[in-house]
């Protein structure tokens, strides 16, 4: 058992197995549904390994959308001792007590109306909250001060583009190397939520770069494929951190766990009948949803999902692909807004049934999620990947090289 009083970064994958990626949805306050199933894989890491290990100790890529951005600072930014600043326990309760001040609901005496009236020629909400809690959080950190790598998506509005805060391009790219501030605040900038981002970035050589950001969700909800990408990469240009034995596509050399935040029961949501009726404002703003946002985001994160699905099966792999979803939700839980105690109090026990729900696989046929044939539970799958992280990491610890 471990007691390490100060971190060391984990050897890299050249002195492992394996390249071990993390990936965290956007969704708003369902990220306290991601929240619940973190707390569960970092107890069982330190149940093999010793109570001060964290999250950040066993992966070479934590990769994070929107609130999952906001999450993966949490678990990679290092407090005065060196340590990650936040245990994987510790996000449930901070999302909880902060919730309701980022996504302030209306006083009861307060109509929606005039809360939808202002929606429409502004954000929902202000985002100063938001903004003053990650600067205060982060501080002067910047993206190289991280404990592991990170990738965190954003969308540039003014170039039109993906930007994608790599620890990796940061070495090509240097006006990447922004403060996490910024970049948590950026991919966490919503449409229709919250204003975009505007910052200005001087990198070592004294260029200026400029950043008008918003939520990363429009460009990879489900960041799994882009943290793959971002690694397949520093394979290809021959990265001395992945050895020689890993292949840009050798995705069975990958170990991934992609954990979602829930999703809208497919039955709950729109048929083509009712939606041929709506216009602009309609497709924003439904009967307290928003249609064109929630379609996009879902949308992304299917298709990397079945993206992965088919890969890892065409490699038979899957043994080392664990995708932990939940697309049942209905009525309240499926806002990523609505901050009231009694649905955040619901999303804790949808992330504890979660954990005790059969693994689903998605038919790569029809795209529709099925539980496995065997009777495991993503609780249960977590334990035997946490077993294997533990082995990967001692492998390493153990390498001379």
């Amino acid at each position: 058992m471990e007691n390490d009083s100060a971190f060391k970064k984990h050897k890299p994958p050249s002195c492992g197995n394996l390249v071990t990626i993390l990936s965290l949805d956007g969704g708003g306050i369902r990220g306290i549904i991601a929240g619940v199933v973190l707390a569960y894989l970092e107890k069982q890491l330190q149940e093999l390994d010793g109570e001060n290990v964290r999250l950040a100790d066993y992966f070479d890529v934590i990769a994070g959308t929107s609130t999952g951005g906001l999450m993966t600072a949490m678990l990679t930014l290092p407090d005065k001792t060196g340590r990650p600043t936040f245990a994987g326990k510790d996000i449930v309760p901070f999302y909880l007590e902060h919730a309701p001040k980022i996504f302030p609901q209306p006083g009861f005496w307060s109509p929606w109306k005039p809360k939808f009236t202002k929606s429409l020629y502004g954000p929902k909400y202000d985002g100063k909250y938001l903004r003053n809690l990650i600067s205060k959080l982060t501080g002067e950190a910047r993206l190289r001060d991280t404990l592991t790598n990170v990738v965190i998506p954003t969308f540039d509005i003014k170039k039109f583009q993906p930007t994608i805060f790599s620890s990796y391009q940061t070495i090509v790219n240097p006006s990447l190397d922004a403060k996490l501030s910024d970049i948590c605040i950026g991919t966490s900038a919503a449409p229709t939520y919250f204003p975009p981002h505007y910052f200005a970035n001087e990198d070592f050589q004294g260029k200026m770069s400029e950043f008008h950001l918003i939520d990363g969700g429009v460009t990879a909800n489900n960041p799994t494929l882009v943290a793959m990408t971002a690694v397949s990469r520093q394979i290809e240009k021959h990265n001395p951190d992945m050895g020689r034995e890993l292949k840009p596509l050798g995705y069975n050399k990958f170990l991934v766990i992609s954990v979602g935040t829930g999703s809208a029961s497919k039955e709950e949501k729109y048929s083509a009948k009712k939606a041929a009726k709506w216009g602009i404002i309609s497709w924003i703003y439904n009967d307290g949803s928003t249609p064109i946002i929630d379609i996009t985001m879902e949308s992304s994160s299917d298709i990397v999902h079945f993206h992965n699905s088919v890969m890892f099966e065409s490699l038979q792999s899957e043994d080392k692909y664990l995708r932990i979803d939940d697309d049942t939700l209905r009525g309240d839980a499926t806002s990523m807004d609505l901050a009231t105690k009694a649905n955040l109090e619901n999303l804790v026990r949808i992330g504890e049934k979660m954990l005790r729900n059969r693994v689903m696989h998605m038919n790569v046929d029809t795209g529709v999620y099925e539980p496995i044939p065997e009777n495991v539970t993503n609780d249960q799958e977590l334990k035997r990947f946490a077993k294997i992280l533990s082995e990967e990491r001692k492998l390493r610890k153990s390498s001379k090289t």
